[in-house]
């Protein structure tokens, strides 16, 4: 028997759920009553997610095809139909924007349930925004989830399009075919952001390079949707020129899914080396390293951080 979803709150006042594999950071903006109400709703929302999520498994670690079966639960579909447009050519499945898919869910009964000037679900770094055109976030980007850095920082205004933000990459919680320490993703859903940066990080990667270690992914987690897929395990020693060699092969991932409408801007970390894709002309992107962004990030307790 497992144990029940929990709920509390932090000691500023944000708002923690989890269940099992799923743990959010919760915040909202607006009238003390609207606010309570969204909270309730999140609550509420939150409690069958995993049981609707588990009921689906087999259709949900299985790779995406234009001809694959269509999951029936709300969230499921979020995340299929966030990784349908990417599967043509690439191996992908919906649980790689199972993490955005949900903070979209909790979101969406949040902001249908209450007026809400500002609000974010943060789900392990996967983060969807809720924003009024004159409200603004910025977030905050590391180098590696593993020992967090803030490197950078997006700041998102209500009159853009991006409403999700996700980081990938083999340092992080989840499995990567490539070699990114990080790689973070702005784009028009949290679960789009999800599925695009499980991509742009998998193309990251030096192939067959003898200071990288790989192994199939069922042997490391026999639940794995990767399957008989190698992931990284650990990455060795890096000339510059072979850490440029790989951003490169990134940052050309990252072009095509810009260009396809898949992402808005990117930004690829690698052995301290940083790549951004569709920073030119986005003056809402831009790398900074402040004290007082470290403290944040601290504060967060979170792969990206919202401030």
């Amino acid at each position: 028997m497992r144990i029940p979803p929990q709920r509390n709150w932090l000691a500023d006042g944000r708002l923690h759920l989890n269940d099992g594999p799923i743990d959010l950071i919760i915040e909202a903006f607006g009238e003390a009553t609207a606010v309570e109400r969204a909270y309730a709703a999140a609550w509420t929302r939150f409690a069958t997610i995993l049981d609707e999520l588990c009921a689906e498994l087999p259709i949900l670690r299985t790779q995406a095809t234009r001809t694959s079966l269509h999951p029936s639960g709300v969230v499921g579909r979020r995340m299929a139909d966030a990784v349908m447009p990417l599967c043509a050519d690439r191996f992908i499945t919906p649980m790689a924007a199972v993490a955005g898919a949900v903070a979209e869910e909790i979101l969406d009964a949040m902001t249908a349930t209450a007026p809400l000037r500002r609000a974010y679900v943060n789900n392990g770094g996967d983060i969807a925004l809720h924003l009024l055109r004159d409200e603004d976030f910025t977030i905050g980007m590391i180098d590696r989830p593993d020992r967090p850095s803030l490197i950078g920082s997006a700041r998102i205004s209500g009159r853009d399009c991006v409403r999700g933000v996700a980081t990938s990459g083999w340092r992080g919680r989840s499995f990567s075919l490539g070699i990114a320490d990080a790689v973070t993703v702005l784009a028009s859903s949290a679960a789009m952001a999800d599925a695009a940066a499980t991509l742009v990080a998998n193309a990251v990667n030096l192939p067959a390079h003898p200071n990288i270690r790989r192994a199939p992914a069922n042997l490391r987690d026999p639940q794995s949707d990767l399957g008989t897929q190698l992931v990284t395990a650990a990455v060795g020693p890096l000339t510059p020129r072979e850490i440029e060699e790989a951003l490169a092969s990134g940052l050309d991932e990252a072009d095509r899914l810009r260009r396809a409408g898949r992402l808005t801007a990117a930004a690829l970390q690698l052995g301290g080396h940083t790549l951004l894709c569709g920073a030119d002309g986005n003056q809402s992107l831009k790398l900074s390293r402040t004290p007082q962004q470290a403290g944040a990030l601290a504060h967060q307790c979170a792969a990206v951080a919202v401030m």
